[in-house]
């Protein structure tokens, strides 16, 4: 199921759409976070980005998997990556966890002039606490994207190229 979309492999398509995606969704959560006057813009973004990244980091990983399933020999090229990847996908569950918490307990003004609609924080501890475990899971999948997509690259194109 995972393994072709026509005559490509799946993995090599979804990893684009991961690599766009998952850093959209920690920059989205991190303002929602961050920037309170904006969260009445920001709540449904974060909530529904938080979840699409669950989805295409899953789809990544298990048409990676098999992908190397389909091509045994690649296995120790990809074990890094791999790994890697694995990490990344832990990192995006907890990202999306941590993203439907704060759709559903951070406070902030509403869009309509008259304020009707806002929500507020129950309290200010718990307020911090969540945007600041936004921030810290957001840094951690962008930075284990970047490592994750970097070790892929590595493994394919690596003395691929002609020299400069």
């Amino acid at each position: 199921m995972f393994e072709r979309f026509g005559d490509l492999p799946l993995h090599v398509l979804v990893i684009h759409l991961a690599v766009l995606l998952l850093p959209v969704a920690a920059l989205v959560a991190m303002a929602f976070a961050l920037l309170p006057k904006w969260r009445w813009l920001l709540r449904w973004p974060t909530l529904l980005l938080g979840l699409g990244a669950v989805v295409v980091a899953y789809v990544a990983k298990e048409s990676g998997e098999a992908f190397v399933a389909a091509i045994p020999q690649l296995q120790p090229l990809v074990k890094t990556h791999q790994d890697r990847g694995n990490l990344l996908f832990w990192f995006v569950l907890i990202f999306a966890a941590v993203a439907v918490v704060a759709f559903l307990l951070l406070g902030g003004p509403s869009a309509l002039a008259s304020g009707k609609g806002a929500k507020a924080t129950k309290s200010r501890p718990l307020e911090l606490v969540i945007s600041a475990a936004i921030v810290v899971i957001g840094i951690l999948v962008i930075y284990q994207t970047i490592r994750t997509g970097d070790s892929g690259a590595k493994a394919v194109w690596d003395g691929q190229l002609p020299a400069k």
